[in-house]
């Protein structure tokens, strides 16, 4: 740590590698020295802010255009799917316990995983043909044939060369399509894995993603996109009643059996007690809680939050929301 706080305070202001803020601010999270770690957090967020070229609006108006296009009028519509059993997909923010949930269903004997893709999105693109603006998109999608989109996602797939009877898909935006997934792919699983919202918006703040998710470098936009994401999400659970399964990591830290039988009955597996020994699955991985999930299921995480109640006060208008619907944030 010392060596860190050397090279940064031979920077100019501005100058230092983002990555160097972020590694000192883990190494003085598990120190317990949280005011000073979320200075550094907060230092190397704005810098990695500043390089991006991102509007939250952008990914509000897109939301609640889903919301629109893929309505009670458009999911009763006669058109059928692509009638196939094999799909599985995890979906949810960044840093929810996906990962977890992934080498959870691999320990299973049927089920593979082609891990974090963008196959579902790019059959929609295909689907949808030639469109402009991200909402002429959405709404051309939803005009799109269900059974051809199913079947050109599932021959997609086909080329990983898996195995197994089930295969898992594991890329965390598909939450964005579900209605086109329960529409296309009728018989697939879904399985939406969440945590506490400030637990999660504080899991992604703290983390720098290699590619993508812009919105949570800035606490500003990070409160705006999940109270979107959240509507979005109740959206589907209305307009899905019982098409996917609302996963709560905190109820997986609490009684891991009880919620992996869950999992496990939801995709249509026979129970296997090697499900609950993700963490020997050898398999690599490259995503942000690579280290996590090499170890057994602990709790530690779970409450970490509650150490930054005051820096985390910009996300008030999420803690607004979610007292408005009785979820506790003390």
């Amino acid at each position: 740590m010392a060596r860190l706080r050397a090279v940064l305070a031979a920077r100019s202001p501005g100058s230092a590698p983002v990555a160097l803020h972020y590694a000192l601010a883990k190494e003085l999270e598990d120190l317990g020295q949280y005011a000073e770690s979320f200075v550094a957090l907060a230092r190397g967020a704005s810098a990695r802010r500043k390089v991006l070229s991102y509007r939250v609006e952008s990914d509000e108006k897109a939301m609640d255009s889903i919301i629109r296009s893929f309505n009670r009028a458009w999911y009763e519509s006669p058109a059928a799917g692509h009638d196939i059993r094999g799909p599985i997909f995890i979906v949810g923010l960044p840093r929810s316990g996906i990962t977890i949930i992934e080498r959870t269903l691999i320990q299973h004997e049927d089920v593979a995983t082609v891990g974090e893709v963008n196959d579902f999105a790019l059959a929609v693109a295909r689907a949808a043909g030639p469109a402009g603006e991200r909402e002429e998109l959405i709404r051309a999608a939803a005009r799109a044939d269900p059974a051809a989109l199913g079947a050109s996602y599932w021959n997609a797939i086909q080329g990983y060369g898996h195995t197994r009877r089930y295969v898992v898909d594991r890329t965390p935006l598909n939450y964005l399509n579900l209605g086109l997934i329960a529409k296309a792919l009728p018989q697939a699983r879904i399985v939406h894995v969440r945590r506490h919202p400030m637990a999660s918006c504080y899991a992604m703040y703290k983390t720098l993603f290699h590619a993508g998710y812009p919105f949570s470098y800035d606490l500003e936009d990070l409160g705006r996109y999940y109270v979107a994401y959240a509507r979005l999400m109740q959206h589907w659970r209305t307009l899905l009643p019982g098409r996917f399964l609302d996963l709560d990591y905190e109820a997986l830290v609490a009684d891991q059996e009880g919620a992996t039988r869950r999992l496990i009955a939801h995709c249509g597996l026979e129970w296997q007690s090697a499900c609950l020994r993700f963490h020997e699955n050898p398999a690599p991985t490259a995503v942000a809680s690579a280290a996590q999930v090499r170890r057994p299921i602990y709790r530690e995480s779970v409450d970490l939050w509650r150490n930054y109640r005051q820096e985390l006060a910009p996300l008030a208008p999420l803690a607004r929301l979610l007292a408005h619907n009785g979820v506790a944030v003390e």
